[in-house]
């Protein structure tokens, strides 16, 4: 299935990882790349191309994933931040990014690179996690992520992206209403037909239920050059 085929299905993990290499003979190399399942994929890496590998990482094992940045609504979205976070120099929106320097190690250059990736649009305006899968490898990222991208650690919890999708983002499954009640938005008044079902807002008493996307446009009104919303004011409050 495509990217787009991807992008439909609910509940799916995107993320884009850094590898460290702990061969002495190779140790400070590292590897960006992208996964739907970090645990196999860094299997893949250490057991080298006949198990799926990538050619620049076999044979040099082994190698620890150190990092990963997940969140990405849809395979593209992530493949795209891979790539620009592989080739910097290339990327029209990292050209104020400097380039590596000759004494500094490829590890702490591909942090500064993350630092500011997160900073610049698109991607700063997307809902991602920063996650350290190895806290002694942890350094403060400078400039440091939005305030909105939280900072995780160890992996990521097991069908904690498809809890938040289908639930999604303001959603509190003990405190929804009725479904039969308020079967359709509150905001354009048509019924809720996508398998995620409708956004429910978490404050006590409020029986707002609306569609993601108009929920979004409401939000945005405020920022109308913008393609995603970092926060908004409920309107049924």
């Amino acid at each position: 299935m495509g990217p787009a085929g991807d992008a439909a299905r609910p509940g799916r993990f995107f993320g884009v990882y850094l590898l460290y290499c702990l061969n002495p003979r190779h140790r400070g190399r590292v590897y960006v790349g992208f996964t739907v399942d970090p645990a196999r994929r860094v299997r893949q890496h250490n057991g080298g191309r006949k198990k799926g590998g990538a050619w620049r990482t076999s044979g040099r094992g082994p190698w620890e994933m150190v990092l990963i940045v997940h969140g990405f609504p849809s395979a593209v979205a992530a493949l795209r931040f891979e790539w620009a976070w592989q080739h910097p120099h290339a990327s029209r929106r990292l050209a104020h990014v400097g380039p590596r320097l000759r004494s500094e190690a490829a590890f702490v250059f591909h942090l500064r690179v993350l630092a500011h990736m997160l900073r610049a649009p698109p991607w700063a305006r997307l809902p991602l996690t920063v996650r350290w899968l190895r806290a002694d490898f942890r350094r403060e990222l400078c400039p440091p992520p939005p305030p909105h991208m939280p900072l995780a650690f160890g992996p990521p919890p097991p069908g904690a992206s498809a809890t938040r999708r289908r639930a999604g983002p303001l959603a509190d499954p003990e405190s929804e209403p009725d479904q039969d009640a308020e079967a359709s938005c509150a905001l354009c008044a048509r019924s809720f037909q996508d398998e995620e079902g409708p956004l429910c807002c978490p404050h006590p008493g409020c029986h707002l239920r609306a569609h993601m996307i108009c929920l979004a446009e409401e939000f945005l009104q405020e920022e109308p050059g913008q393609l995603l919303p970092l926060e908004g004011q409920c309107p049924g409050a």
